[in-house]
């Protein structure tokens, strides 16, 4: 058995003013679909999320991020918007966000609402009013519309591939019934692209940035910011094969387009013009944390997800490599380090950390998948990894249910799966879906308390009883009490803006670490690692071995 000493060595710290809220916030995404359903068809609502506000404050996060509420056919879950001013009826009214709204505010919840400007729906006016018109039409020149190769042009115009699988082009019927142009979608053929260098979409998305911000929000999650933007000549381009789904570690031709980046200092001045400190999250998939780094220079965005931290496998080495470059590339731009371990749209991480092999983002786990997860692991490291997460100085993301343990839904029934990628690839692929199933609230409740009905657009598994909200409520032991006192922990302790440095000739399996007042031990190794002597814990994510910390645990130690 090894055992840490308590030598430091300096590594970046993190810089925090009190108005910057975004820079220490830990914010609690929310799948509308999937959270709450007040009126009882199967689908979450806004009402749904009003009435479970009180579980969020508990819980002690600072904000909401919304998935896609917005009015849309839902071919891909709201990310297919079709007016990006109101609410989709399923999900309510805007009269329901509005109360929503102000009964977040008054629990001191800030609202973060999703932005999707890469595409539209092919439902959008303006996408009809394209289809309507002639190839070189004012209407046409909003979107990605070009001729295609070959004699009659017949052929696309060039090789790209959608995210979602199969081709990025589909060609039209024009109205007098002849083949016609091509369309560009990097996602579902009922996605087409914008075309960004035409200034009436810019100032389309100026003016629904102020629609919602006249209302309130307090910032924006920017979907697929990495995109937008498109290089000029449209070069084929082919992905890696294995890579994940959004490109690979080479230039992309229409990912990281260095004009996107005026798009967003554009976006930056307009939030400035309100009060309240607005933020912008972006989700740009880079490959690197440099690289994401110039998402949020001090003129463009304030926060950008740190992907290559969450996709780290559970290993210490590669662990403290990324923390290292995470605040190297952040803290180089002065913007906050943002961690995040799942989302709605990769494996959930009691899942994924339990893989050997590597599952790329979008894939889930499926057909062509290499085993499947140890739930026990899973949930261990799942633990362990919050634990360790929670304690780094900057802002945290957490994804709804993760805070109850819950895993991948692996075995969905393939006539309930909705994701366009298992369909786009005929079933090769699982998608999202299984990180996407409506979370469980009580136990004996019809739907797990989802709803009072016991609809649900997605089957939630049987074994779910066991980790709904209220079966974990007075286990002191709970995934869900974990959550708590990590976040209250992380509040008391000013952990989120401390100094941080790296603990000294820790054991190799390790991550050991010292924010501000707070030491973290984090064992990834096969043995067990003694405590400091006289060490002090605060939280720990499994009992302890006596003094020491056992297999797949992190620690919070108090700094006395």
């Amino acid at each position: 058995m090894t055992s840490v000493e308590l030598s430091v060595e300096s590594a970046p710290a993190a810089q925090a003013s009190p108005r910057e809220w975004w820079r220490t916030a830990a914010i609690y995404q929310i799948y509308p679909r999937s959270f709450a359903d007040a009126n009882g068809d199967g689908i979450g609502d806004l009402p749904g999320i009003t009435s479970r506000l009180d579980a969020l404050r508990d819980l002690g996060v600072d904000a909401i991020w919304l998935s896609p509420f917005m009015t849309s056919p839902q071919k891909d879950a709201g990310y297919d918007v079709a007016d990006y001013c109101d609410v989709d009826p399923l999900f309510g009214t805007l009269a329901d966000f509005d109360a929503m709204l102000a009964a977040a505010h008054e629990r001191g919840i800030r609202v973060i609402v999703d932005l999707v400007p890469n595409h539209s729906s092919d439902q959008h006016a303006w996408f009809q009013a394209a289809l309507a018109a002639a190839p070189g039409s004012p209407e046409r020149a909003r979107y990605m519309f070009r001729d295609g190769q070959g004699e009659d042009g017949e052929l696309p115009p060039n090789n790209w591939q959608s995210v979602f699988g199969g081709p990025a082009w589909t060609r039209i019927t024009e109205a007098d019934g002849r083949p016609g142009q091509w369309y560009l979608h990097l996602f579902d053929s009922s996605q087409p692209d914008f075309d960004w260098a035409n200034p009436e979409v810019q100032e389309e998305f100026r003016r629904i940035l102020r629609f919602w911000l006249d209302r309130g929000v307090d910032g924006f999650r920017v979907d697929v910011a990495h995109g937008l933007v498109k290089h000029d000549e449209l070069p084929d381009y082919m992905p890696p094969e294995d890579s994940d789904s959004m490109g690979g570690q080479e230039p992309v031709p229409y990912w990281g387009q260095e004009g996107v980046h005026e798009i967003y200092r554009d976006w930056h001045r307009l939030l400035e013009e309100y009060p309240g400190d607005r933020a912008l999250c972006a989700e740009a998939w880079m490959p690197t944390a440099e690289e994401t780094a110039l998402w949020v220079r001090p003129d463009e965005m304030h926060q950008a997800f740190n992907f290559p931290y969450l996709m780290a496998e559970w290993d210490a080495e590669q662990l403290h490599e990324v923390i290292d470059v995470s605040f190297e590339a952040f803290g180089g731009v002065g913007a906050p380090t943002t961690w995040v371990l799942s989302n709605h749209d990769v494996i959930r991480h009691a899942s994924r950390l339990a893989l050997g092999a590597e599952h790329p983002q979008g894939h889930g786990i499926g057909p062509l998948s290499k085993g499947k997860p140890d739930p026990v692991v899973g949930l261990r490291r799942a633990r362990a990894a919050t634990t360790l997460m929670l304690a780094l100085p900057g802002s945290a993301y957490l994804y709804q249910g993760e805070e109850l343990g819950l895993p991948e839904v692996i075995d969905l029934p393939d006539d309930a799966r909705q994701d366009p990628t298992w369909f786009r690839t005929k079933g090769e692929r699982y998608g999202r879906d299984g990180c996407r199933v409506p979370i469980p609230w009580e136990a004996d409740a019809p739907a797990y308390g989802f709803n009072a009905t016991g609809a649900s657009w997605l089957p939630q598994p049987a074994e779910w009883h066991g980790l709904a909200r209220d079966a974990q409520d007075a286990d002191p032991a709970s995934t869900l009490n974990l959550y708590r006192a990590l976040l209250r922990l992380r509040r008391e302790h000013g952990v989120a803006a401390a100094e941080f440095s790296w603990i000294e000739d820790a054991p190799a399996d390790t991550v050991a670490f010292r924010s501000g007042p707070v030491t973290v031990i984090a064992n990834l190794g096969a043995e067990p690692v003694a405590l400091p002597a006289g060490a002090r814990v605060l939280v720990s994510s499994a009992p302890l071995e006596g003094d020491a910390v056992p297999t797949d645990t992190a620690v919070w130690l108090a700094n006395d």
